[in-house]
Formats: C-alpha cells, structure tokens, sequence
C-alpha cells in the first residue's frame, strides 16, 4: 500500500485487493486555499465534511464511489466505516458535523479524523474505529484539535503510525500552528518527511509506534 499526501487533509491511497489496485482520494481541497490542487482519478472519494477545504469533488475524476454520510461500504474489496463526530467542541454548534473514515484493506486500518474538533473521541466512536495502523490526525489547531489534544486522540486509539496533518505550510491562506509544535509536545527536535508511506501489515512493528511526516506531492 502506498500513502501520498497532497497538502491539508488531502490523501492519495493506492491499495491492492485481489491483484487490482484501488485508489483512494480523501478531502480534496479548492486551490482558494493557496495550495495546487492535483488532478486525480479515484475509485473511492471521501468527503469528511462540506467546507471548500475538504471538499473538491471536481478534483478527481473517474467512475467513482463517493462516501459523504455516515455508514459502512464495501467497494472492490475495500471496506470503509464513516463515523459522525463533530467540527467543534460545541457538538457542531460553531462548524457543524464531521466524518471520521476507518479504512480497511490489504489486512490494515487506517483512520482519516478529517476535521475533528471534539476534545476527545467518546467510547462508541473508539469502538466504532476500532484497530488502528495507520492514523492521520489533524494537529493545527484553530479550526480542528491542538497539537496536545491530537495527542490525546493517539492514547486513545493507540495507532502503530501517525501522520499529522491540516497544519501551517507554506502558501496556505488558512492560519494554522506548525507541525513543529505537535512533534515537541512528543518530544521530537525534527523528522524528515518522506515523499509516500509505503507499508505492508506484516513489516508493522506490533511494539513501537513511529510519526511519519509527508511532504506534499
């Protein structure tokens, strides 16, 4: 499997199921936000939530399967949970609903929180999500959790590797803290990012778990 980060909440995952690939787009943003925005074919869209950061469906091209309401899909052999949780500590007061997406494929979990905005995940949402190798969480703060309580959401859920996201780059219009701020609050000086995630279950080490920092493609 391979992971690819676009910038933002933006993920590009290519999975094989029965020798076919199956590629995955999650939260395409809209180059208002300063970022360039790829153009991608998909068999699977996921859409976390409607905001024009996280919800450019004109992106991605091809006949695909678009996840945008709570559920749980099987397409190609990929399963995909989509869990409700909230924008805002205010049960979706100040920025309405969010879509967690638990992805399962090739014998891996992998969590997408998209625009997670609760101090904490409650007991049936980890439920819900479930066993985790592969977590990308939000740690910019401002509009989504803090660098610290991204690393609540970690204790929770216990993931094997986690990539931040939805934090400070260059060109962003969106004001948002450094990914910095959250490796420190772990105790990391610096990591150097990777162009992809390449990751197959039976090379996770089942005893340590490992940041893993993107650069965008």
């Amino acid at each position: 499997m391979e992971i690819i980060w676009h910038g933002h909440s933006f993920f590009e995952i290519k999975s094989k199921e029965d020798k076919n690939q199956v590629k995955i787009a999650i939260d395409p943003f809209s180059e208002e936000i300063g970022l360039k925005v790829p153009k991608l074919e998909a068999d699977i869209l996921l859409i976390s939530h409607d905001h024009y950061d996280h919800n450019n469906k004109d992106a991605i091209s091809g006949n695909y399967f678009l996840i945008d309401n709570p559920g749980e899909y099987e397409i190609k052999g990929v399963f995909v949970k989509a869990i409700k949780s909230f924008h805002d500590k205010k049960e979706g007061k100040e920025r309405g609903e969010n879509l967690i997406f638990k992805i399962e494929t090739e014998g891996l979990g992998i969590c997408h929180m998209g625009d997670f905005g609760q101090k904490q995940l409650n007991e049936k949402q980890i439920e819900e999500i479930g066993e985790v190798d592969v977590l990308m969480v939000p740690v910019g703060g401002i509009y989504t959790i803090s660098s610290k309580e991204a690393i609540k959401i970690l204790e929770q859920l216990e993931p094997k590797i986690t990539i931040p996201m939805h934090y400070s780059l260059p060109k962003l219009k969106i004001k948002l803290e450094p990914v910095d701020k959250f490796l420190k609050s772990l105790g990391i000086k610096s990591l150097t990012p990777q162009k992809k995630l390449s990751i197959k279950k039976e090379n996770l080490s089942p005893e340590e778990a490992k940041i893993v920092l993107l650069e965008p493609k």
